[in-house]
């Protein structure tokens, strides 16, 4: 009966301790994701932590001499798993924090499984702190430096196109990349890329709006 209870203890302690870590670490990591309806949520998170824990813990038996063979293998297997969370919309890229979020993860995963549970724990909530805390910090920058795509139809002809780049100079905005376009309609159609802080942006759309020469436009 000792020897049971030595054994199921020991069993406990080397191998199922470090995946309930590793699946509590992945939730805590999940909630956050889940909360801000992400395309990987709670569940995933708690998979990605407990499966690199499990192959970290298999690791030590069918590693041979070299135990890191198959701990390795999970930061290559990982960034396919990432690589779907990346997606592209429109102009930008979405997906990359979630995709480095589901690395960190894995890593989060591997130290439970090797017995390094203050460092799991740590470096858990040093991500939760910058998940909560830095997307405050990002829509302050965001309010100051806004990239937008106006997409504007011209009345008059090439003289418009002036007034459009005085207006843009006078509201602050940089220009990044201008096309135009000629419609079978008569209108010129120009599409702007322009950044700037979001004052100046509703400037630019004021003047657009009250611009006659202006037939449409969209942002």
């Amino acid at each position: 009966m000792n020897d049971a209870m030595a054994f199921l203890t020991s069993l406990f302690h080397t191998s199922f301790l470090p995946i309930v870590a590793a699946m509590l670490a992945g939730g805590l990591i999940g909630l956050e994701r889940e909360y801000r309806d992400k395309s990987a949520g709670f569940r995933t998170f708690i998979f990605i932590a407990a499966g690199s824990a499990l192959f970290t813990l298999l690791s030590r038996y069918f590693g041979g001499s070299d135990i890191s063979r198959i701990a390795a293998n999970i930061v290559t297997g990982i960034g396919f798993l990432g690589a779907g969370a990346i997606l592209r919309e429109g102009p930008r890229i979405a997906g990359l924090t979630t995709a480095a979020i589901i690395w960190l993860t894995a890593g989060v995963g591997m130290a439970m499984g090797a017995g390094e549970y203050l460092l799991g724990g740590l470096v858990t909530l040093l991500a939760l702190i910058v998940l909560w805390l830095f997307p405050s910090f990002e829509r302050r920058i965001d309010r100051l430096r806004e990239q937008r795509i106006y997409e504007i139809s011209l009345q008059g002809g090439v003289e418009s196109f002036d007034q459009i780049r005085v207006a843009l100079e006078s509201a602050s905005l940089r220009l990044i990349r201008r096309e135009y376009f000629k419609e079978g309609s008569g209108l010129l159609r120009c599409r702007w890329v322009v950044l700037g802080s979001v004052s100046a942006h509703e400037q630019f759309v004021k003047f657009l709006l009250d611009a006659p020469f202006v037939a449409q436009f969209r942002y």
